[in-house]
């Protein structure tokens, strides 16, 4: 059911209008030189089909990889292939690289030489912003385009093409409610909309009813990541895990994974948890969320699913304390407002009168002032090493005459 020519996609009216960059590169001739191109947006919106109809114009090779299951050694062979397609025919080769925001910096690298030369022209496609997930290097060398959710007319006029089309549905009648309920419920993704059709058609005979669409719905795994679900589902993960459910969290994680989350933006979530709602309560969790981070950046998926589990228990077990959290932004807040008073002298970088040295004191604390804001910015709780903390403070308090 994909588009055969270009005037035939829908819902990217803005990137394929007359005179946009895109339709500058469709209506150009076939051997003129082509910038490398990134397809920016959510999944079912036309990234792949665009890709393909891009390379018909071009009468180029065209060679599709994912990022998901493809290694650097597969992206050599095909720059070497290439090489040699361009040496003995003059034929360019288009490269689509799907998911490229899956791929490590060191990986996004190895394209660059073959992108700077010329013997490939690079199309890949991304459901995440460029700007964070592919590197500053391939992006100066590439043009840009955001491909935008389909609107819910669009997507009807799929479904009616598929309901038709000797190729689809055949003419298979539908509920119009039936048709409506599917455009709405897939959320601007084409592919989804198909999908909840097809699996409707399949479960009943004669006309397909609403009923059929909305049990369709209920069947398949509803993880967009990009849309609700997306949101819905970290923020039920992060929060079982600061509540210390570990099996409630491992079952998020489990839908994220199955769902197509970006392993990494999961580490990131956990390491951000590891610092705002562990803290100093275990001191170890933010080095082992940070380590677990570069592990799933190394090893890629489905392997990195593993680490995950292991820092998703520890952290959900671990003892919880958000009072450097609390302290930081309490803090910032009154810098904000103005409680900026003197440094003291004896602590300034020049002209430091008075100072007094700490470790010249057995016990490694030295009674001196060190702000006139007189405010008691941390106060630890009394959940894991925090407790140890507190004792501490307690010491360095009687000392200090605090």
């Amino acid at each position: 059911m994909r588009p055969s020519v270009i005037n035939e996609v829908l819902g990217q009216a803005r990137l394929l209008k007359k005179g946009s960059p895109l339709e500058r590169l469709v209506a150009a001739e076939k051997d003129g030189t082509w910038s490398s191109i990134l397809l920016w947006g959510p999944p079912g919106t036309g990234k792949t089909t665009i890709a393909r109809l891009l390379s018909r114009v071009k009468d180029a090779k065209f060679v599709e990889l994912s990022a998901i299951s493809s290694s650097v050694g597969q992206v050599r062979e095909v720059i070497e292939e290439s090489k040699k397609l361009r040496e003995v025919f003059d034929r360019s080769t288009i490269l689509f690289l799907d998911e490229i925001h899956r791929f490590s910096k060191s990986q996004q690298d190895s394209l660059l030489g073959a992108v700077e030369s010329g013997v490939i022209t690079l199309i890949a496609a991304t459901t995440e912003n460029p700007a964070f997930s592919v590197i500053k290097p391939l992006i100066s060398r590439s043009l840009v385009f955001h491909l935008e959710p389909l609107p819910k007319p669009d997507l009807m006029s799929l479904l009616e093409r598929a309901r038709i089309s000797p190729m689809g549905l055949q003419g298979r009648p539908f509920e119009p409610k039936a048709l409506d309920y599917i455009a709405h419920i897939s959320q601007g993704d084409a592919r989804r909309a198909l999908t909840l059709m097809e699996a409707a058609a399949q479960s009943c005979i004669g006309e397909v009813s609403y009923q059929a669409a909305a049990d369709a719905s209920e069947s398949t795994i509803a993880y967009d990541p990009d849309g609700d679900a997306h949101y819905d589902t970290i923020s039920a993960f992060i929060k079982s895990v600061r509540g210390s459910d570990p099996d409630a969290a491992i079952h998020y994680l489990a839908r994220m994974i199955t769902g197509g989350e970006d392993p990494r933006f999961i580490a990131r979530r956990l390491m951000i948890l590891a610092a705002e709602d562990i803290g100093l309560a275990d001191p170890q969790a933010l080095v082992l969320a940070s380590a677990v981070a570069n592990v799933v950046e190394k090893i890629g998926m489905p392997e990195g699913r593993i680490p995950l589990a292991e820092a998703t228990i520890y952290l959900a077990t671990a003892p919880k304390s958000n009072r450097a959290y609390l302290a930081i932004n309490q803090a910032i807040a009154d810098a904000e407002s103005g409680e900026v008073p003197p440094i003291p002298a004896a602590l300034r970088s020049t002209g430091a009168v008075g100072y007094k040295y700490p470790h010249d004191d057995p016990r490694g604390v030295l009674a001196q002032e060190y702000s006139e804001l007189k405010k008691r910015y941390y106060s630890p709780s009394a959940h894991g090493f925090e407790s140890v903390i507190a004792s501490r403070l307690k010491a360095i308090g009687e000392i200090l005459g605090r």
